[in-house]
């Protein structure tokens, strides 16, 4: 199997893992008395100890590569740990909009400043295009949604400023542990135990915010379907997936295809919720296809 055909693979599962993140929003809609805290908690949470799980096989082999790189790994752990519960936050005190933007747009430089720091990668030009094409399409799309209904109202306060540094952690985190796992992938470990001993690290981190933030978990049946597809296929199968594009495509470019994730999201919206989009959001939709059409001639 030749390079491209691997690369184009990569692209695929990352396109795929993207897709099912999208999904998200609208599941989450149908369980309205869950905060988003408890929703990122508990899927980010499951999802990781599920990886761990699958991945505790491979771990058992990888241990002696994962004792030499633990520093990383628990950096990784840490991220994953704080990155849903910077997120939640930062659309908690910005609004969902300026949350979304901050966090996805920043993450694709955070991940190309990353890999220029430590892994001396020189940015392509047509990175920065798709790249460029991809954050103001994100802006478009966002100004041009109604999400904002997503949010209980009383929930939305005005500290926006606190929502942008919060939004700016969560896309460092991401781009963090996505950075380390394609780090251990880089130095042999497997893909499955680099992803399943950062999650399950992260999880041991936020399953136990539920105590405080889900009191109201099971109080439904609703809320246990929308955490348990949460858990299972965006944030287990999605991060399966995410980890299998990582072997193939350097971060920067694989965080930069999560941009598909809000276009995802507005189509679901519009089409299951019943969402309206303004002009400048379907432009904004353009702007992300082009990004796509970039990143996948550059593989």
């Amino acid at each position: 199997m030749n390079l491209s055909t691997n690369l184009n693979y990569g692209f695929i599962a990352v396109l795929v893992a993207s897709f099912l993140w999208g999904t998200t929003g609208t599941v989450a809609s149908f369980a309205p008395d869950l905060s988003p805290l408890t929703i990122g908690a508990a899927a980010m949470g499951g999802g990781g100890l599920l990886q761990a799980l699958l991945a505790r096989k491979n771990i058992r082999q990888c241990f002696m590569a994962i004792q030499y790189n633990i520093k990383i790994i628990l950096i990784g752990a840490l991220s994953v740990g704080i990155y849903p519960l910077a997120f939640y936050s930062s659309m908690y005190y910005a609004g969902i909009t300026i949350g979304t933007v901050v966090t996805i747009g920043a993450a694709p430089l955070f991940s190309a400043i990353l890999e220029m720091l430590f892994d001396k990668k020189p940015l392509s030009i047509s990175w920065l295009i798709s790249f460029i094409f991809g954050i103001t399409g994100v802006i478009f799309l966002s100004l041009g949604e109604s999400h904002e209904a997503a949010l209980p109202q009383e929930l939305i306060t005005d500290n926006k400023l606190l929502g942008i540094l919060l939004g700016l952690l969560a896309a460092l985190t991401y781009a963090l542990y996505s950075w380390i796992a394609k780090k251990l992938i880089d130095r042999g470990i497997d893909s499955k135990a680099s992803l399943g001993i950062i999650f399950g690290l992260g999880a041991i981190i936020l399953l136990p915010t539920l105590f405080f933030t889900g009191t109201n978990l099971f109080t439904e049946s609703i809320n246990v379907i929308v955490v348990g597809y949460m858990m299972l296929i965006p944030m287990f199968l999605g991060y399966v997936l995410f980890g299998y594009g990582l072997k193939k495509v350097p971060t920067s470019q694989a965080v930069t295809l999560t941009l598909f994730e809000p276009f995802v999201a507005a189509l679901l919206a519009m089409t299951l919720v019943g969402e309206q989009l303004a002009m400048i959001g379907w432009v904004g939709m353009i702007f992300i296809f082009i990004c796509l059409i970039i990143l996948s001639k550059s593989n």
